[in-house]
């Protein structure tokens, strides 16, 4: 039983078994009676003997402790280096280690799975108590595999500090596997890379212009591939900055269109309750006149009731109780010079309160955001004079979803809102029929058909669109490889995204070296 949970007991002569109440102590000495140094010399001179104590892995829930009389040899070899040496026992005991080979590799994963703090809790789980610190001694201890031949790279990068400080990785797009981790992310740093790897065919990257100038110093054999997800994601900011450019045309033209176009005032919405301030003033009239014609005295009712002296007079000298509200009501808002703007902008579709608030701010609005958000509270809830407005127009982001979504997957209701915004739009079909043609480019593969779309799009009147064209010039090779060879860096972009979680597994509080090993032996 014990030999199958743990081979190297065989070279060992177990004299004693001791069950503590958190680990089992086997006490054993070698049972050989020489050995070899590390010159390859067979000793039999023992020169002295300890004890040696060393962790195994746990076996039901109880840690394993190994004590191991070992002895010092003293070699005969006169040509050695070394006088004496210890008696080592394979797959049991390496020099300096505390911890079995076995243990010692089930603690690697869980560093190289969890890092420090949690590590250290998961080894607790199992029975085995080990610090954090050690944990990643560990990790960085071991060696980092061989990058072997490449053929297609993959190249991206990924932020330390978002805005601040960047990194990157090298993929091999083959079998998935990370290569390398630097910081930085300057073309010359690929470029050292690319010069050690000649064998490397094919780059698959963004379009960024320091890895491509990366990869046409370090590697001017190899076919530069510009990722078609970042293709389309540059092609969507286009499309949105030119939807927002038409974005005062996006609400529904109104149902009747008369002659003579009529000036349309505020509907006013009546309240279906009174207002609780309005309640409250006339309970307030009620309780003081009752007091006061009582005999008491103003102060005596202002105590009785819990307002102040000079509310009970303005409340006693009321001629009634509607007076006393339409005094209270009829106070000036800080935001009633700015209301024919609010309405119009309302009626626009524009119903974000902090944008109508940075507007009216600029027109000269001395209050606060909050007034504004009251006031337009109104309009929301059909409460007090309200702008007469029709449906809600599409937000700018619903009618760049429609445009960069599939035909066959867009909604039934979505598909006909599209279709109405393109039919009375001739710049927005235009720019529909734009992303459409380069969809077909992308997900067919269709790279000799570029050249002809970006001639079409640099002659449009759409500004946006006609500037990402000519920036697809600038990379005019690396765009069309994208959209004719079948390579891709979703790749990358997942092992980026792993890289991420363990960054931020780690808090912020490890090193690039730490980071690099898990990026790169972590499974």
């Amino acid at each position: 039983m014990l030999l199958a949970l743990f081979p190297y007991l065989a070279a060992l002569l177990i004299e004693e078994v001791e069950r503590q109440p958190d680990r089992v102590v086997f006490r054993t000495r070698v049972r050989a009676t020489t050995a070899v140094c590390q010159c390859g010399e067979s000793s039999a001179r023992v020169h002295g003997r300890y004890i040696r104590r060393l962790r195994d892995v746990a076996a039901g829930g109880l840690g394993v402790v190994i004590e191991v009389g070992v002895r010092r040899f003293r070699c005969e070899n006169a040509r050695c280096p070394a006088v004496t040496f210890v008696e080592q026992i394979a797959g049991l005991t390496t020099p300096h280690s505390r911890y079995t080979p076995p243990l010692r590799g089930m603690l690697t994963q869980i560093g190289l799975a969890l890092a420090g703090r949690a590590g250290a809790r998961m080894a607790a789980a199992v029975g085995v108590t080990v610090g954090r610190d050690t944990l990643l001694r560990m990790v960085r201890a071991v060696p980092e595999p061989e990058v072997g031949e490449v053929e297609v790279l993959g190249v991206d990068d990924f932020a330390f500090r978002k805005g601040r400080h960047y990194g990157t990785l090298l993929i091999d797009m083959a079998t998935h596997r990370p290569l390398h981790l630097y910081d930085g992310r300057e073309g010359e740093d690929l470029a050292d890379w690319l010069r050690g790897h000649p064998e490397v065919k094919v780059i698959c990257r963004d379009r960024s212009s320091g890895y491509a100038e990366g990869a046409r110093v370090g590697a001017p054999q190899a076919q530069q591939v510009a990722d078609r997800y970042h293709l389309w994601a540059n092609l969507g900011q286009a499309v949105e900055k030119s939807v927002n450019a038409q974005r005062s045309r996006l609400a529904e033209p109104a149902p009747d269109d008369a002659a003579e176009p009529l000036e349309v005032e505020p509907v006013v919405v009546q309240s279906q309750k009174e207002l609780k301030i309005v309640t409250r003033l006339r309970e307030q009239h009620t309780a003081a006149n009752e007091l006061w014609e009582q005999g008491m005295s103003k102060a005596a009712i202002g105590r009785k009731l819990g307002l102040h002296q000079a509310t009970i007079r303005k409340l006693v000298n009321a001629r009634s109780a509607d007076d006393v509200v339409a005094k209270s009501l009829q106070r000036a808002h800080i935001v009633d010079p700015y209301v024919d703007h609010l309405h119009r902008r309302w009626n626009e579709g524009v119903r974000n309160a902090t944008q109508l608030y940075r507007e009216i701010q600029e027109l000269g609005y001395p209050g606060g955001e909050l007034a504004v958000q009251r006031h337009l509270r109104r309009y929301r809830t059909g409460r007090g004079h309200a702008p007469a407005v029709g449906p809600k127009p599409p937000s700018v982001r619903d009618v760049t979803s429609w445009i960069m979504t599939h035909p066959e997957h867009l909604r039934d209701e979505d598909a006909d809102k599209l279709h109405r915004l393109r039919e009375r739009d001739a710049e927005l079909d235009r720019l529909t029929g734009h992303v459409r043609k380069f969809a077909m480019m992308v997900t067919g593969l269709h790279g000799d058909r570029l050249e002809d779309w970006i001639a079409d799009a640099e002659q449009d009147t759409l500004a946006p669109l006609a500037s990402f064209a000519r920036n697809l010039r600038r990379d005019l090779h690396a765009v069309r490889n994208g959209l004719t060879l079948p390579y891709s860096s979703g790749a990358v972009e997942g092992n980026v995204n792993r890289l991420k979680m363990l960054k931020r597994q780690m808090f912020g509080r490890a090193g690039l070296d730490l980071l690099r090993k898990r990026v790169l032996l972590a499974r």
